[in-house]
């Protein structure tokens, strides 16, 4: 439910930039070459490229880009920048193209999840019944504040009750109390990426287990972590195996209409 693929004239310098303001690994070169390849290895059958404009004059081309690469295995959000004018506009354009939603990045975007400036977009993402994904908690390759926490989540919440969010990394990374006591149970769905190897594992499954494994969706943040490996530690978790049917490809499918 969660990777990233970039041009091909810039993914290899671009995943090699991130990787190093992150001091972290990138296990593929960004390209959707190298994504499809990976996925073949995994045996994984779809892949949600989540791109992020980190400046308004981005939106419309990286939208048009999203929609480009969309093939039989490989399926895209778009992005709107909280600073874009015309917001609503190219969220009606996007959802005639087909995309089923956005991704924003508070941290990235550098604005806060639950201020009102940004309420107008979520409101046309109600109207339009799309999708928004939101890089949720700590991100390792900035510095903080924090802009997404668990907290300001559930502020957008409780202003949308109707919003069909989806919080990135079990809801928030690396702020897992937060997690358990402000959208634990919420109308909210969590991906997995980029968690499993950072908390305990007991704490993961009591989080997944308590908000409903229904409304957890697998994901890697791939290039960041190895998609066959992060499949791996999802399928030998003591959990039912109907949960595990649900969590890597039940609750996405029904939620995307594949």
């Amino acid at each position: 439910m969660h990777v990233h693929v970039f041009p091909d004239d810039i993914a290899e310098k671009t995943v090699g930039f991130l990787a190093k303001e992150a001091n972290a690994e990138a296990f593929l070169n960004g390209t959707v070459y190298d994504l499809r390849r990976s996925m073949d290895i995994a045996g994984i059958s779809f892949s949600i490229n989540q791109p992020i404009a980190t400046k308004p004059s981005q939106v419309r081309s990286i939208n048009n880009w999203a929609r480009q690469i969309e093939d039989d295995r490989i399926i895209s959000f778009g992005t709107i920048h909280p600073h874009f004018e015309d917001f609503d506009e190219e969220i009606r354009r996007i959802k005639g193209m087909g995309i089923k939603g956005i991704k924003l990045h508070p941290d990235y975007q550098k604005f806060y999840p639950d201020d009102e400036s940004v309420f107008p977009i979520y409101e046309c993402l109600v109207e339009n019944d799309m999708f928004v994904l939101f890089h949720a908690g700590v991100d390792i390759g900035l510095y903080p504040p924090v802009h997404a926490t668990p907290q300001r989540l559930a502020r957008v919440l409780d202003s949308f009750p109707k919003i069909k969010m989806i919080a990135a990394h079990l809801g928030g990374y690396d702020c897992w109390d937060d997690v358990e006591r402000c959208l634990v149970g919420r109308d909210v769905f969590f991906d997995t990426s980029y968690v499993i190897d950072y908390m305990e594992k007991d704490r993961f499954v009591r989080i997944m287990s308590m908000h409903g494994f229904d409304r957890i969706l697998f994901a890697t943040d791939s290039p960041w972590k190895p998609q066959a490996d992060e499949l791996e530690k999802i399928s030998s978790l003591p959990i039912p195996e109907k949960a595990k049917e649900d969590i890597l490809y039940r609750n996405a499918c029904a939620l995307l209409g594949i």
